[in-house]
């Protein structure tokens, strides 16, 4: 599952590949967001932790992965 955080006053997003389900993820941005500890943490399949201050968070987008293509397409 790739993992889009939009930070708000960050040029780039932050993408991390997860195994968690999309429900998982749903869930846990939830929770963040109405929780008093402020932090949204994301864990990716390399078992590396991510933490954003939730007040930064622009947008988090839940995405299937896709085959990345290679080399170069006719049109």
């Amino acid at each position: 599952m790739e993992v889009k955080i939009g930070v708000q006053f960050a040029t780039r997003e932050l993408v991390l590949e997860s195994s968690q389900s999309p429900k998982e993820i749903e869930q846990a941005v939830t929770d963040a967001i109405s929780s008093k500890a402020g932090v949204l943490s994301l864990e990716d399949e390399k078992g590396r932790r991510v933490i954003v201050p939730v007040d930064k968070v622009a947008y988090v987008e839940i995405a299937e992965q896709g085959p990345r293509p290679v080399g170069f397409t006719a049109t």
